[in-house]
């Protein structure tokens, strides 16, 4: 498993019964994960005075409580890079830390090859990866759905003070902006993704992991550039097997050559010892 352990704001402090205990830069929050099927005993005092607690509900999504009122947003630091913090409609806070992990390997290629580096960031929601990316000094082109995501993803830029950054954003439905790329002629040294299992596009376009992921993969390896150095896809789907991202990769990019492996990505839980497992990527390198 590749282990996000390097948040110095950021901690699991606790898990048990289908919930999460998160320390946030001193922001305590209760959320729900399905992969936390263990019951252990409440040990941790912030089970009973956490900040804001997501409930669920029996008829599908829920809502927030909070015990004292919080800002709209705060920051969160790693390394460099700063971000905004907000609770949000079903159950998210705008940014996933188990993408840290992700993050320090894309940079790690980005400084190592020591020229110039154009990157494809697809379903880049609030813009962690891009962020990274942007401070190992790639040129990045930032491409989501959503309008207010990708205005999100500028704040965070902003907010690590790189504004400045040769970053494109794009509100688009990833599968047409591929295709026109194609068209353009443009080409990228690193393509990420980090698909929904279900969504819509910004005019309807229907998204279905299982229907949709390996023919977008099959087209957006068509810009890879001769100097092509990364493919990244990463998916919280449940039930999606590592070995399955391994296997896409695999079919699509096997004949460049280079390393294709796959694992479980996942967070460290303070007490106990486990890591919470936080869906899988898979990787080729070249």
């Amino acid at each position: 498993m590749r282990i996000a352990d390097n948040w110095k704001e950021y901690r699991i402090l606790d898990t048990s019964d289908g919930e999460k205990l998160e320390l946030w830069n001193g922001v305590s929050l209760i959320r729900p994960d399905p992969q936390i099927i263990w019951k252990t005993p409440h040990a941790v005092p912030q089970w009973d005075t956490a900040d804001g607690h997501y409930h669920r509900s029996n008829a599908g999504g829920g809502s927030w409580s909070f015990r004292r009122k919080l800002p709209d947003s705060w920051m969160l630091h790693y390394k460099a890079l700063t971000f905004q913090i907000r609770p949000t409609g079903f159950k998210h806070t705008g940014l996933f830390p188990e993408q840290a992990v992700n993050w320090d390997w894309m940079r790690g290629i980005v400084e190592k090859s020591g020229k110039p580096f154009r990157v494809l960031n697809l379903f880049a929601y609030t813009g962690g990866a891009t962020a990274a990316l942007a401070a190992s000094g790639a040129e990045v082109v930032h491409v989501d759905a959503a309008k207010g995501m990708v205005a999100w993803a500028k704040d965070n830029l902003a907010a690590s003070g790189l504004a400045g950054a040769p970053v494109r954003f794009i509100v688009d439905d990833v599968m047409k902006f591929v295709l026109r790329e194609q068209r353009r002629g443009r080409t990228y040294h690193g393509i990420l993704m980090d698909p929904p299992s279900y969504g819509r596009g910004p005019n309807g376009e229907m998204w279905k992991i299982e229907d949709n992921l390996y023919p977008l993969v099959e087209e957006c390896v068509k810009l890879l550039d001769p100097e092509a150095r990364f493919f990244l896809i990463n998916s919280y789907t449940t039930g999606l097997a590592p070995s399955v991202l391994s296997n896409v990769l695999k079919c699509s990019l096997g004949k460049r050559g280079g390393k294709i492996e796959s694992d479980e990505v996942g967070l460290p839980i303070t007490r106990g010892g486990m890591v919470l497992p936080c869906g899988a990527s898979g990787r080729w390198e070249i």
